[in-house]
């Protein structure tokens, strides 16, 4: 095997452990974005939000990054959303991360639920964390940093009714890639 191989391998067997161990519940992750800094105020004013407690990623020139999780209107479960990302070029490592996307109002919703959503490329995550290296944007774009998680000063705006932000969980990962993520909606059973 070559060394190449093995380093991929060794680093997608890290992003699959970690993420497994560091997955979290919803409540858990809401109550980590209602307790860091401006993200917090955004509960009080959404229409509703998606939350992700945990998002695995992993790359080596091709990556990729797959979380589940849940979509809340009005405070209730409405359905379960997947996050899939494709990435391609120069990145190194593995991270996990949770993240939420508040929606502004019915009509970003319904967009998102709409079935298979896609960020366009002005869209960009705010990042509740100390560590650059644990950044991950929708598109690759720049994000903002703060001190810690749970008291972040982070400065977060709606983009077409949409606000992005990520908690790092743990890893290390370099990156200068495009990659976009892609939502799948499925609604409760009533």
């Amino acid at each position: 095997m070559t060394a190449i191989l093995r380093l991929c391998l060794f680093i997608l067997f890290l992003g699959g452990s970690a993420g497994a161990a560091l997955a979290g519940s919803d409540t858990d992750t809401i109550a980590l974005f209602k307790a860091a800094g401006q993200s917090s105020r955004y509960f009080t004013t959404c229409y509703g939000y998606a939350v992700f407690p945990n998002i695995g990623k992993a790359g080596f020139v091709i990556g990729g990054a797959r979380g589940e999780g849940h979509v809340y209107a009005d405070g209730k479960r409405i359905g379960a959303t997947t996050m899939n990302q494709l990435s391609v070029g120069l990145q190194l490592g593995g991270v996990d991360y949770a993240e939420i996307i508040f929606f502004q109002d019915k009509r970003a919703l319904d967009e998102f639920t709409s079935g298979n959503f896609e960020f366009d490329a002005n869209v960009s995550a705010t990042v509740i964390t100390a560590s650059a290296s644990a950044s991950a944007g929708t598109t690759g774009a720049q994000a903002s940093a703060s001190g810690g998680q749970h008291d972040a000063t982070t400065e977060g705006k709606y983009f077409k009714g949409m606000s992005v932000f990520t908690v790092a969980k743990g890893g290390l990962m370099y990156e200068a890639s495009l990659a976009g993520q892609k939502f799948s909606y499925t609604p409760l059973r009533q």
